[in-house]
């Protein structure tokens, strides 16, 4: 069926959710996919991108095969279905077989491997993880290395299981592996916790079935995601696996004769996006998955040889971040034939609609933007296919699924609806809407009852307004909101001029504390490549364009490399830490008092950012100075530690 539109979403409701009769479970779902065609390739995994024609493959026969070993081999573990198995893996074959077996015997829990060892540490002990599974020692990754130093920190953890990459390694480069390996390996033993090959012990387990006798209910849990641990305290996303199994089925409807096309996964599988596009889902319905190296789009190569992969691959739909798809448009297509590509498809954040003019002016590809989040096992609205596209419009709510937008109290409970085209706070509520946060403490406030009789609403934190047609618009998240003398600026205000900037490829406005004000906008940005202008100029194009006067940046920066998160996403939490040090250290110099300062705004647990400050000072004028730091500090809300250089 082609859904083109919320009335072809609305007819397919005349079927009730229950008589969908769904999968009681993601095992349950991907077992339903590979009955279709054993014999269809499932996984195609390339190792580098210029070398992408050479692949490895393993066809739905095979991999299900291989899910079975993985998961018997983790009960044998003592793996049960509350127990917790977390990994620090990039995108391999070995991480798809490890996601799906691990759901099917107890819960799975991917973790960024770019996070520091104690964010890490602080994610496992959260979830009580019972088994870690890590990438072997490798030259230019330091995964094994933080894997030996959490596993002194985690009480729970019992067994860490190594995954290597020898499969896929020429013979020279794999001796060379192996001995780098055996030397790092060595250091592991100071954990007391033992260690054990992936690949090598599961291939001693039966593969034609589970052993484990476990029925698994819809609400049970399945896996574990984290958000936060970059900006504050990790919290863990619970998933059931009626969450993941109802997902997976609303995105592939959306896409006419799923089961006939091959998906690009050039997301990281650690998180909810890469997990379910293009792992779950695909794989749920027997559709065809491409690897494209373990880092993803980061990996070297990629976007130079990425339209000729579109190309050998014959890729039907690719998924990726607005950052990504700026890039993408300054690689030219050359002579590459994509005509089988369907379209590709936009979520994580909103996408610049400059950046869409240009992508698709460029390439002539067809973007399609969504819009979910991890609390609700990924997308709850999208553009459709069939349907007509309004660019910046994040389209129609998915089948089963509830959207408001509503107006709160400064308390956050419900006042009333918005009105059309009225910006207010998303909500959500439906089959994909998780059950909570594994520590309690961390539900306050999410919930939200608006009296109508039925379930709880999650409180997303987006900002949004719904159109006449009831589509979806993303206007920014609460969080991110610049409050300029209690005037709130939308940083998409500032961003969106100057993204239509012919040498601007990507913008990040933020906010820099400020005692007479609260915040003042200022704004970074990366150059597309070979572009040649000042913070000057583009001071000047934004005084000429954006149209509130109080949005006007009060900065400009212009910066090699924008911070990104693993996803692609702009990652401006790393750009509100440099305000804040930036603005810390301007007092300290004011007073004209210290040398020396050193200054560095971090993540904490406690407080989300704790900024570090460091001063030399003779001894006999420190409590003279820590007096006149506290006075002059003590007018921002970000906390602070002052230590003195030879003792406090």
């Amino acid at each position: 069926m082609s859904i083109a539109s919320l009335a072809d979403i609305e007819a397919m409701e005349q079927v009730s959710y229950e008589d969908r009769n769904f999968p009681e479970s993601t095992y349950a779902a991907i077992c339903q996919g590979a009955a279709y065609n054993p014999d269809k390739p499932a996984l195609r995994f390339f190792l580098r991108a210029p070398k992408f024609s050479k692949s490895y493959e393993y066809n739905y026969r095979d991999t299900l095969f291989r899910v079975h070993q993985v998961a018997n081999m983790f009960s044998d573990l003592g793996i049960g279905k509350d127990d917790v198995i977390s990994f620090l893996l990039p995108n391999l074959p070995q991480t798809f077989f490890l996601i799906l077996g691990a759901e099917a015997v107890g819960v799975v829990n991917p973790i960024n491997p770019l996070l520091e060892p104690k964010i890490i540490a602080d994610i496992m002990k959260a979830a009580g993880s019972k088994v870690l599974v890590s990438l072997a020692p490798l030259p230019k990754t330091d995964i094994w290395q933080k894997t030996v130093e959490i596993a002194q920190q985690v009480p729970t953890l019992e067994t860490i299981v190594q995954v290597t990459m020898e499969d896929y390694l020429p013979g020279p480069v794999r001796w060379a592996i192996d001995l780098y390996a055996s030397h790092f390996s060595r250091k592991a033993g100071d954990s007391g916790v033992p260690v054990i090959n992936f690949d090598a012990t599961a291939n001693k387990y039966p593969g034609d079935a589970l052993t484990a006798e476990r029925k698994i209910a819809p609400e049970d849990l399945a896996a574990l995601f984290h958000t936060g641990g970059t900006t504050s305290a990790p919290k863990l996303t619970a998933h059931t696996h009626a969450n993941e199994v109802y997902s997976s089925w609303s995105l592939s409807i959306l896409i006419e004769n799923f089961r006939d096309k091959t998906i690009f996964c050039g997301l990281p599988l650690f998180h909810v996006s890469g997990f379910m596009v293009c792992c779950l889902m695909p794989l749920s319905v027997g559709a065809t998955v491409v690897i494209g190296t373990p880092a993803g789009f980061r990996g070297d190569g990629m976007y130079a040889n990425f339209w000729k992969i579109l190309e050998h691959y014959q890729i039907n739909v690719f998924a990726a971040v607005p950052a990504v798809y700026g890039k993408l448009a300054e690689v030219p297509v050359g002579d590459a034939n994509f005509e089988h590509l369907d379209f590709g498809v936009c979520g994580a954040s909103a996408m610049p609609v400059e950046t869409f003019h240009r992508f698709e002016s460029r390439t002539g590809i067809k973007i399609l933007e969504g819009y979910g989040l991890t609390e609700a096992t990924s997308v709850c609205c999208a553009n459709l296919p069939a349907g007509e596209r309004k660019v910046g419009s994040i389209g129609f709510r998915l089948p089963y699924t509830e959207i408001k937008v509503v107006q709160l109290d400064a308390g956050g409970k419900y006042l009333r609806d918005c009105q059309a085209d009225e910006t207010g706070t998303i909500i959500v509520r439906g089959p994909h809407v998780f059950p909570g946060y594994r520590t309690e403490s961390h539900n306050e406030g999410i919930w939200i009852d608006i009296g109508d009789g039925g379930a709880p609403w999650l409180n997303t934190g987006d900002l949004g307004r719904q159109d006449a047609d009831l589509r979806l618009w993303i206007t920014g998240r609460q969080k991110e909101v610049i409050i300029r003398g209690g005037h709130n600026i939308d940083p998409k205000m500032i961003e969106e001029p100057l993204y239509q900037h012919e040498a601007v490829q990507l913008v990040a406005a933020v906010g820099r504390p400020d005692v007479s004000v609260g915040e003042l906008p200022v704004v970074y940005i990366q150059l597309t490549e070979g572009a040649d202008t000042s913070d000057a100029e583009l001071m000047a194009y934004a005084e000429a364009n954006i149209p509130e006067r109080a949005a006007v940046p009060k900065e400009i920066h212009i910066i090699p490399e924008m911070p990104l998160t693993a996803v692609g996403k702009i990652f401006k939490p790393a750009l509100v830490r440099r305000e804040i040090e930036y603005v810390y250290q301007r007092e300290i110099e004011a007073l004209d008092m210290a040398e020396n300062v050193q200054i560095n705004a971090g993540s904490d647990v406690v407080h989300g950012i704790l900024v570090k400050i460091r001063i030399e000072a003779p001894e006999a004028i420190r409590q003279q100075l820590r007096e006149a730091i506290d006075q002059s500090l003590q007018r921002f809300p970000v906390k602070y530690e002052l230590a003195f250089a030879g003792g406090n």
